[in-house]
């Protein structure tokens, strides 16, 4: 099996995908059952982002490329084998505003170019943290936990996921030029492609 099959074979995309998505739906229901219910919650939400495209095209090949798919994966492995829970956090939140991008840009009629597409993940990024952050203000009112310890704290995490976003923004414009993922193979072909 090539490289170039695994990255641009449509079908190959969605078994790997829906392959990862299950796990991530499975680490949801993990951290549901063991009492971690923001965080399953969370995983929950990046599960059916990914479905949203088979779901309204009902096509079950209609999905982001596995690649970003597995970052989403590694961000719920991480947590289960015990990675703090700050990073793993930044990585589901990148990962999930470059599926909301990524999908926005493939299966709609928006067409953005690449740059603009990675600025606007970031900034998909930020929109995010800032729903985590008062997720995490109302589970500490409401459930007594304890996410948001200090203001400093807050404040560095969105430094943080910033650059995280910015670091893998550019990693998948990268990944996105050099190799035309599926989903991107169908839009170039028809000549629609934004430069």
């Amino acid at each position: 099996m090539t490289l170039e099959k695994l990255v641009r074979d449509e079908w190959m995309n969605a078994v790997i995908g829906w392959s990862l998505t299950g796990i991530v739906a499975l680490g949801a229901i993990e951290s549901i059952l063991t009492g971690v219910l923001l965080w399953g919650g969370f995983e929950l939400v990046i599960v059916a982002m990914v479905s949203v495209p088979a779901l309204i095209t009902s096509d079950w090949t209609a999905m982001v490329p596995w690649p970003l798919l597995a970052v989403a994966t590694l961000s719920v492995v991480a947590g289960v084998a015990g990675f703090p829970s700050e990073t793993v956090v930044y990585l589901a939140v990148v990962t999930l505003a470059l599926i909301v991008v990524v999908e926005l840009e493939t299966f709609a009629s928006v067409e953005l170019s690449r740059r603009f597409a990675v600025a606007f993940a970031v900034l998909t990024t930020m929109a995010l943290q800032a729903l985590w952050t008062i997720t995490q203000f109302y589970s500490d009112q409401w459930f007594g936990t304890e996410y948001l310890r200090s203001q400093t704290e807050l404040q560095w995490d969105f430094v943080i996921v910033t650059v995280v976003g910015l670091v893998l923004g550019g990693l998948f414009q990268w990944y996105a030029d050099r190799f035309e993922p599926a989903g991107a193979v169908a839009r170039a072909a028809n000549g629609t492609e934004s430069p």
